[in-house]
């Protein structure tokens, strides 16, 4: 089976900004095992931004990020998280005997054409030799018109590019909520079939660090469902949350908590 996994900024990154190595440390054993089981991986994974933030914020006065334009903060910030991201990713990997690569992209390249025909020939050729693929936008170069919604865009046509058999997006809650997660009379949405319309159940809020939310992550799980893809929207802080959806197997578990787009 063929799966992508996107990963919020929220999961990755503590709330000083920091990446959280050891929330970073359970995915890649998640994915290790995913991978010993036959499963081909792809990694669509935010982070960069939130960590090179976090790095000036330790820096503090000695540099004048402040005096920066939002669009030269997004591309200092991103630059400078991407290597931290990525080469503690190629630690963590490394510890399994596991190869990766980095992706970088822009919304051009899904265009139909030469770019998505190479960009697709070249994440081919990499899974076809056992690489587990990690992808972000390419943030240094993409300006605000030609940028991606946020990862969940992102993670939603790399699915429906490469045909992949699923789609897992991790965020910092469970699932689609009836209600606001935060009023104790929520109830989990499970299941969701096509063409079932949830869109009075979702909030407009966006991630503390990212640029996503739910209502996002809902237009991609549509789209990808649509495409013949399972979704599923879960908690990327849930122990072991990969292995459990992968082990349940389609079951409507109840101490697993996830919402599913059914095919």
């Amino acid at each position: 089976m063929r799966i992508v996994i996107k990963v919020g900024s929220n999961v990755l990154t503590r709330p000083d900004g920091k990446l959280d190595v050891t929330r970073m440390s359970s995915l890649v054993d998640q994915i290790a095992w995913l991978r010993k089981e036959g499963h081909e991986v792809i990694l669509v994974s935010s982070g960069a931004m939130a960590s090179g933030r976090g790095e000036f914020k330790v820096q503090g006065a000695r540099y004048k990020v402040q005096d920066l334009d939002s669009v030269e903060q997004r591309q200092l910030f991103s630059a400078v998280g991407q290597v931290k991201l990525i080469g503690l990713y190629y630690d963590l990997f490394r510890e399994f005997g596991m190869r990766i690569g980095q992706v970088l992209t822009m919304k051009e390249n899904f265009e139909p054409g030469e770019q998505f025909n190479n960009q697709r020939a070249c994440m081919t050729v990499m899974l076809e030799n056992g690489v587990l693929l990690i992808v972000n936008e390419n943030d240094t170069v993409s300006v605000t018109e030609l940028m991606f919604t946020d990862n969940d865009e992102l993670s939603g046509l790399i699915a429906m590019m490469m045909k992949a058999d699923m789609l897992v997006l991790l965020s910092n809650i469970d699932g689609i909520f009836d209600r606001h997660p935060d009023d104790p009379e929520a109830q989990l949405i499970r299941r969701v079939e096509r063409g079932h319309d949830l869109s009075e159940y979702i909030q407009p809020e966006k991630s503390a660090f990212g640029r996503g939310g739910m209502h996002s992550k809902y237009t991609t799980a549509k789209k990808v469902q649509e495409a013949g893809i399972r979704v599923i929207i879960a908690n990327g802080e849930t122990e072991d949350i990969l292995k459990r959806i992968i082990e349940a197997r389609g079951a409507m578990l109840e101490d697993i908590k996830f919402t599913e787009f059914v095919v």
